[in-house]
């Protein structure tokens, strides 16, 4: 029974394993992820905004595009809460009961990875774009432009961790329910067992103490007469 699985967990109840937890694919993908959603939101947070020597206000370092800096600084900072968010659904997943929550979870899983792919996927390339067009006159300085161009490059990156997360959660699901530990269908073996066996009661003529045939065996091996015949010599 130890080796029975529901959507990649065993039976709900057992211990919590942090060595096993962090050793699984999943989980370090979900880290590399959160750590690159730090990267990106801390670049364009902290030197994304600059100004000319003659200017006062601040502007985007992606072409002056504050739409290019909102969209970064939005992305990093939901994909940082959704990373732990799915961290802690994985943790508490193996103390899930019901198939079918553990289904929804999956699914859920399933779902936000590829739709978080595909908005890095857009990120990386209106980033990309903005930063190509951007004037670096505007930046003589050039104080800004390694975080604008590794903000890009982790953009890149994530792409390929979240559509990994969704592989993987797709991997997951179609293990399904392996053991009729967790199908809804599932008997007690011992029950079966108990039905295959014959009553010894009733009128079952094939019983030994059962109706008029079984007393009539009976009759014919402890009758006296039908016994043993003396012989003459």
């Amino acid at each position: 029974m130890e080796g029975m699985q529901a959507y990649g967990a065993g039976k709900a109840g057992g211990a919590f394993d942090p060595v096993t937890f962090f050793q699984q694919p999943q989980t370090i993908l979900r880290i590399v992820s959160w750590l690159f959603s730090i990267v990106i939101f801390g670049c364009i947070a902290n030197e994304g905004y600059i100004n000319r020597p003659n200017e006062v206000a601040e502007y985007c370092i992606f072409n002056r595009n504050q739409n290019a800096c909102n969209y970064g600084v939005f992305m990093g900072s939901m994909a940082f809460l959704c990373c732990m968010a799915f961290l802690a659904l994985d943790i508490y997943f193996p103390q899930i009961s019901s198939v079918k929550d553990r289904k929804k979870a999956v699914l859920a899983d399933i779902g936000v990875s590829a739709f978080w792919s595909f908005m890095w996927f857009v990120g990386f390339c209106f980033l990309a774009n903005q930063w190509q067009a951007t004037d670096h006159e505007d930046d003589p300085l050039r104080e800004g432009g390694d975080a604008a161009r590794a903000a890009i490059t982790f953009s890149f990156f994530s792409i390929f961790t979240w559509a990994g997360q969704s592989f993987l959660g797709f991997q997951k699901y179609k293990l399904g329910a392996d053991s009729a530990l967790f199908s809804q269908d599932y008997t007690d073996p011992s029950q079966d067992a108990a039905g295959s066996y014959t009553s010894f009661g009733g009128d079952d003529p094939e019983s030994p103490s059962g109706g008029v045939g079984g007393q009539a065996n009976s009759d014919g091996v402890f009758d006296g007469t039908a016994g043993y015949q003396r012989q003459d010599y």
